[in-house]
Parts: structure tokens; sequence; C-alpha cells
């Protein structure tokens, strides 16, 4: 297994889970600095390393209305505000090979994401800014189908490289989450996210939006670190009922310190397994 360092985060600890999480999209600056906070503040308690995930551009949306963020520029502003003021790595999604550089500026982890996880020109952008690269499992593909995902970053000198699974389509509007994935992807040598918000989500499923089960959040984020998972992803949100993107599936931010507390209890019992 390829540990994955940045700075004193290890992804692929076997007894240390680290949280990747923030807004599924930068609303706006007050209310994203403000939710960075709030969980920096909890995951410091809990002494569990931790990632601010934000995008600031959600450019797969059900509906042409839907709210799609600040953009490039704009977003990138308020991460690196995020980053400056609460001493906190970024880890934020792009779209096109061109926004690589710029994003790469201030994000430590550049995300591809799963409707492009096959996107050999943008995996090839990201991985020639020299940060870490997450490449979300498409939920069109099988596990094993990753490790090419894997040999497209390597071929180019990559070798720091998450994967993160977030379920698979299994008929219409509908995310199964097969947990052997998990195992699977970890034996192709690189640490393995569970996304435990959108692996909850019902795609398409409100016709001009997004629907979900967050309910169901907590299991599968605790099956996932019994799996294996070295980092646990999650959208996190004041008021997931007044979010702009993603509601439906996301983690109340009330939610969050008592379930890292049992996911981390979880990790130490199963670390000596990794």
């Amino acid at each position: 297994m390829h540990k994955v360092a940045l700075g004193s985060i290890v992804f692929g600890d076997p007894r240390k889970l680290v949280l990747i999480g923030g807004p599924c999209v930068i609303e706006d600056e007050k209310s994203t600095l403000r939710l960075a906070e709030k969980i920096s503040e909890v995951t410091r308690t809990l002494k569990i390393p931790y990632v601010f995930k934000a995008s600031f551009d959600k450019a797969n949306r059900s509906s042409i209305r839907s709210f799609r963020g600040p953009g490039l520029e704009k977003g990138l502003v308020i991460l690196a505000r995020v980053k400056k003021e609460f001493k906190l790595p970024i880890l934020t999604d792009f779209h096109t090979p061109e926004q690589a550089r710029p994003v790469a500026e201030v994000a430590d982890i550049l995300q591809i994401p799963a409707f492009l996880c096959r996107q050999t020109d943008l995996l090839f952008a990201a991985a020639a800014t020299g940060r870490i690269v997450n490449v979300k499992k498409g939920q069109f593909l099988s596990p094993w189908e990753a490790k090419n995902m894997i040999h497209k970053l390597e071929e180019v000198g990559c070798k720091k490289i998450l994967l993160t699974e977030r379920g698979t389509s299994f008929g219409y509007n509908n995310l199964v989450n097969d947990f052997r994935a998990i195992p699977i992807m970890r034996e192709f040598g690189y640490p393995v996210v569970y996304d435990a918000t959108h692996s909850v989500q019902i795609p398409g499923g409100k016709g001009t939006a997004s629907g979900g089960m967050s309910e169901f959040i907590p299991t599968l984020a605790r099956c996932a670190v019994v799996a294996g998972a070295d980092a646990i992803f999650m959208e996190i949100h004041e008021d997931p009922a007044k979010a702009l993107s993603d509601g439906p599936n996301a983690l109340a931010l009330s939610q969050l310190e008592p379930l890292l507390k049992k996911l981390i209890v979880l990790k130490k019992c199963v670390g000596g397994e990794g």
C-alpha cells in the first residue's frame, strides 16, 4: 500500500481515519468560512485529520436552472481564504484540463468527478500539477475497472493517488453500495476514500434535481470503515434542507461529531487488519 502524505495527514495509515468534508458547493463566502471553522473545531477536538472540500462549480446538475457556484476565479479566492485562515488543506474538483493548473495553485488535492473519471486528458492534466489526485470511481464502473485510471496516472509519473468509491448505478435513479469495492480497490496499492453522502443520492430522483436518503449516511459510513476505507468523504451543511446543491444527501453539521466518534472507534478496531 502506497501511503499518500499531505503534510502531517497520511492517507493509508491503518489506525487513522481521515475526513474529507464540506459543502457540496460554495454558496457564498460567509457561509463557507463559517462551516469550515465549525467542522475544523470538531475535528481538532476529536484529533481526526481533516481536509476541507467544496466545489467552485457544479457543472453536472440535473437542471440548467440549478445553482452551480461562484465559478473558478471567485471560488478559488474563497478556498484560498479558508486555507489561510483555518490552516486547512483543500480538495476541490475541476472539469476541464485547462482548469488544472490554476486550481492546483490553491488546492492540495485535485478531484476528478465520477462522470469524468475515464477522461484521459483530465487525468493527465491533474497528474502534471504534482498535487495529490483523487479519482472518484464512476457509478457506471466496476471496482476492477478503477485499475485503468491508476495506470493512466502512473504512466505520467503520478504516485500520489486516492480512489473514491461512491456507489454503483442499478436501475433508474438508484445507487447501490457493494462494499467489496473497498478491499478490491485497495489491492491496487493506493488508499481508498468512501463517499458516504453521494452514495445515498438518488440521481435525478426529483426530475429537475437529485434526491437522497441522508438517514443512511451513518450506516454506510460505518460499513465503509469496517470494510477498510482509509478516509471518509462527506458533504456537510448547517441546514441541508436549505442547501443550494445536494441537500437531500448531505449530513447535517449537528450529526457530524457523534458520527465521527463512532467511526474513530471502528477504525481503531479494524486498523490492525489493514
